[in-house]
């Protein structure tokens, strides 16, 4: 039995179901293609924003106390990180929703398909194994289309996220090194309510 035996006998709804499959499986290689570039793209870029942001801030922020200087810096640090995480993160949900979804599709084609043989097999009169085999085995196609879409999007989800991690992770630490850096340039005039207010 061959794909094009299956797709000589599918109904119009195993058909479409099959179209809805391959769209997924399309959609989670796009996907995990431009994230990918997308996390390298932004493991080479954010550094540098970061410090952009922190050199800004330095200007902008030379007449501010201590303690406000230090809350302006987190909450830059912060505002950057999240725009980081909002770029890096875009389509990772859609992995998952077909990661979880795509085997459900082809389980339904199966049951579908299944409901069709019998309901053939039915109509003839003929219960033989020669009559069940063929019908059933090109229901069963569907189970396998849907779980080749799911695996690679599982695979491609937890790749992702893991980049995320990573990349996430990386910058937490730049930032907090950048915080300190923060505070450990500033004056000792303004050092000294600080370290005041902690004793």
């Amino acid at each position: 039995m061959s794909f094009i035996d299956f797709w000589t006998h599918a109904d119009f709804l195993s058909k479409s179901l099959s179209f809805v499959l391959l769209i997924m499986s399309i959609a989670t290689w796009t996907i995990v293609i431009l994230r990918v570039l997308a996390t390298r793209q932004a493991t080479a870029s954010s550094a540098k924003e970061l410090n952009q942001s922190i050199a800004e801030l330095a200007i902008r922020s030379a007449n501010l106390s201590t303690e406000n200087r230090r809350d302006v810096a987190e909450q830059v640090l912060l505002q950057q990180l999240a725009r980081t995480r909002n770029d890096v993160e875009r389509g990772v949900s859609i992995l998952g929703t077909i990661a979880s979804v795509s085997p459900f599709v082809g389980l339904f084609g199966t049951v579908w398909g299944i409901f069709h043989a019998l309901a053939a097999i039915g109509q003839s009169g003929q219960a033989g194994l020669a009559q069940v085999a063929g019908p059933v085995g090109e229901a069963l196609i569907m189970t396998g289309m849907g779980l080749a879409v799911a695996i690679p999007a599982v695979l491609a989800y937890n790749l992702c996220v893991r980049l995320n991690r990573v990349l996430l992770n990386k910058l937490h630490d730049q930032a907090h090194s950048l915080l300190v850096e923060e505070l450990l340039t500033l004056s000792p005039a303004q050092a000294k309510p600080q370290l005041g207010g902690q004793v």
